[in-house]
């Protein structure tokens, strides 16, 4: 998959595409409709799918200091779209000037002159160009204009609830990560590399991985959860996996002020993971944070959390490919 920054990252020599535009942080199950249908389209046409995307997102220029709560990054974000079956992603610098640039103008020097889209597909709700001027509606007639198809995806909803970006966010704001995996499609993941604590984990028995997360990553609420700890190549590939018990707090016990976001692998206290590269991925909630007045009150409840864990998450190591 050939991943670009900007349209003068597009070879020259780029063919008809089918295109398909948002921002797709998260990449959930309403953005996978999305991106199947454009890669039907793709398959009548025998024509490559390209999905554009912007950084940063577009809220935050939008409104500035607004920091809406990233489900994911960049990079994982293509990756994820290449697994849909995307053939490129091209990434939009999001700057100011870039939302004054008029829906049309947007159209015919993106979508038309940059990836000579043969059919464009958005959700219903997308809108694009300055102050939001553009949607299906306008996609269309600029469809007849530069002589590509243009097609809305309705939205998806479960249990009567629209599937959001925004809506996952609440549901990480809750705790309920095993709701936003639902929705998702996938257990929520928080990328970051590890760096030096207070090393109590080792201490206490548990040694856990102290993931420092990219700014404004979306961080489920403070608590204990049943998850995993992943090993990545500075790349992003997959290197091997562990079940991990997971704290997302400030340890109180310790009357700490900093939030973190650590992850112990189970029966594993050999790992020397600083400076790595890792993914800590949230299955459900066992419990939210707690301060406890003794030292040994604590340690035994994080024996009886991993004992949880364990039963949520039965099994030992994997490495990657064999999930």
């Amino acid at each position: 998959m050939y991943r670009w920054h900007g349209t003068d990252d597009v070879p020259h020599s780029w063919g008809r595409s089918v295109v398909t535009v948002g921002v797709f942080d998260g990449v959930h199950r309403g953005h996978q409709r999305i991106v199947a249908r454009a890669t039907e389209i793709g398959a009548e046409l025998a024509l490559p799918v390209v999905v554009v995307t912007f950084d940063p997102h577009p809220d935050e220029v939008v409104r500035p200091g607004s920091h809406p709560a990233l489900l994911c990054t960049v990079r994982y974000r293509a990756e994820l779209l290449g697994e849909l079956g995307a053939d490129a992603v091209l990434v939009l610098a999001f700057t100011y000037e870039f939302s004054q640039l008029p829906a049309e103008e947007f159209v015919r020097s993106v979508l038309v002159d940059g990836l000579h889209a043969a059919a464009v597909v958005i959700g219903e709700n997308f809108r694009f160009g300055h102050k939001a001027a553009g949607n299906v509606s306008l996609l269309a007639e600029l469809g007849e204009k530069y002589e590509f198809i243009a097609e809305g995806v309705g939205l998806l909803a479960d249990h009567g609830v629209t599937i959001s970006s925004s809506e996952i966010r609440e549901l990480l704001g809750a705790g309920d990560v095993a709701g936003a995996a639902r929705e998702l499609g996938r257990p929520h993941r928080v990328e970051g590399i590890v760096v030096r604590g207070h090393q109590r984990g080792r201490a206490l028995g548990f040694p856990t991985a102290n993931a420092e997360p990219a700014a404004f990553a979306a961080i489920p609420a403070d608590g204990v959860y049943a998850g995993w700890l992943v090993r990545l190549e500075t790349d992003g590939a997959e290197v091997e996996r562990w079940p991990a018990a997971i704290s997302v707090g400030s340890n109180p016990t310790f009357d700490g002020v900093e939030r973190t976001v650590e992850a112990y692998a189970l029966d594993r206290d050999d790992l020397d993971l600083y400076g790595v590269h890792v993914a800590i991925e949230f299955a459900e909630r066992i419990r939210g944070q707690e301060k406890f007045s003794a030292i040994g009150d604590l340690i035994e409840q994080i024996g009886r959390d991993v004992d949880t864990v364990r039963r949520v998450l039965p099994g030992g190591v994997t490495r990657a490919g064999e999930r």
